[in-house]
């Protein structure tokens, strides 16, 4: 399993507003479904991250596409592979 940083980034604040509730909802039941790791928003109001469980960009991506920010246009979204570090050891 890999990880996965997807970048939500605020596209419309209203709608981001009008559709929280169900972004979060969906956000549960992915969490439940062992599709997000973790999640959350940035205090400057930009938007927010979560990091996704799965085999590929491109299956993370499927998943993505059906949050409710996405598919009402209130978010953007942009996805990266992370290599989370378990031992904090400084790579150089």
């Amino acid at each position: 399993m890999k990880y996965f940083a997807a970048l939500a980034p605020m596209k419309d604040a209203q709608k981001s507003k009008e559709y929280r509730q169900q972004h979060l909802d969906f956000l549960k039941d992915q969490r439940e479904a062992g599709n997000v790791f973790m999640y959350g928003r940035f205090t400057d109001g930009t938007g927010g991250l979560v990091i996704y469980q799965g085999e590929s960009a491109e299956a993370v991506e499927e998943i993505v596409r059906r949050d409710p920010y996405v598919t009402s246009g209130a978010r953007h979204f942009e996805i990266h592979e992370w290599d989370m570090q378990t031992d904090y050891t400084i790579q150089s």
